[in-house]
């Protein structure tokens, strides 16, 4: 919990704002220390906004106001400032805004590619069931009441403006596995029937493949200066990269990987052939 006067830690939307002020300042040429000079703020304090401390709102207007951005264009970042001061929806499920929740709701693409389980955005209420249940340490009934809802709310991006596109890669082995039932494969088929969902399965005649290392996620952005970042999610923990040279990798990785794929006609005709043996 935050305590009072105790800044937020940087959450996407402010991490974004930051680069955004960053990127704004260097267009006007300014160096960090004479824009502090100027702004009447510590170089230190510069930099914590310059990295996601979210400035009061009369410095960001003055920081607008010293980087040339005329009033008349001051509603697209006062939207985004607004933006970064909001708790997201999943706040009322005790979830905090350093997750991949927070990023997923502001993504345009999310490519995922999984060694061990469906997709999220893909899982039926049963599949979350299960994996939930499965944990190291059993949740209590009302986190895992939670943990399901934040889940299926997730999901909502697929059917709802705006749209979230949607590229899952899957090893074979995961969808096989008990707790991917029927009705999961049946739901997959279908999803992946949706214009913003391609789902494609690696079968196990690939033998060895470089996703046998681990689940991944690349996420791309609406922005056009918003650059892609890459996600991995752990048994005992997650670590989000955005060194341009690694997401690129991870890039790189995921198209590898859908290239040994089969393609996505030939992934749902297989969902639904095994579907049909359970």
């Amino acid at each position: 919990m935050v305590g009072v006067g105790e800044p937020r830690k940087p959450n996407f939307r402010m991490r974004q704002l930051a680069r955004t002020l960053r990127r704004l300042r260097e267009q006007a040429r300014l160096t960090q220390e004479e824009t502090a000079r100027r702004l009447r703020l510590s170089e230190a304090k510069l930099s914590r906004i310059e990295h996601g401390q979210l400035p009061n709102y009369h410095e960001f207007l003055a920081m607008l106001d010293l980087y040339g951005v005329i009033v008349s264009d001051y509603d697209e970042y006062v939207r985004m400032y607004d933006r970064a001061e909001e708790r997201g929806w999943w706040h009322a499920y005790g979830h905090d805004d350093r997750g991949f929740v927070s990023i997923e709701a502001e993504a345009s693409v999310v490519r995922t590619y999984q060694l061990g389980f469906v997709p999220g955005l893909l899982q039926t209420e049963g599949y979350m069931r299960a994996v939930f249940a499965a944990e190291r340490e059993p949740l209590d009934s009302n986190i895992l009441e939670k943990q399901v809802e934040v889940r299926l709310r997730r999901q909502h991006r697929l059917f709802e403006e705006p749209l979230l596109g949607v590229h899952a890669v899957v090893d074979e082995s995961a969808l096989l596995r008990n707790a991917c039932d029927r009705e999961q494969l049946v739901q997959i088929a279908a999803r992946a029937e949706l214009p913003n969902v391609s789902f494609q399965v690696i079968p196990s005649q690939v033998k060895v493949h470089e996703g046998l290392y681990s689940n991944f996620i690349v996420v791309s952005f609406p922005g056009k200066h918003e650059p892609d970042l890459a996600y991995i999610e752990y048994g005992f923990g997650s670590l989000q990269i955005e060194k341009a040279s690694e997401v690129r990798a991870a890039r790189l990785s995921f198209s590898h990987l859908a290239g040994l794929a089969l393609d996505e006609q030939r992934s749902i005709a297989w969902l639904r052939r095994v579907a049909d043996e359970l």
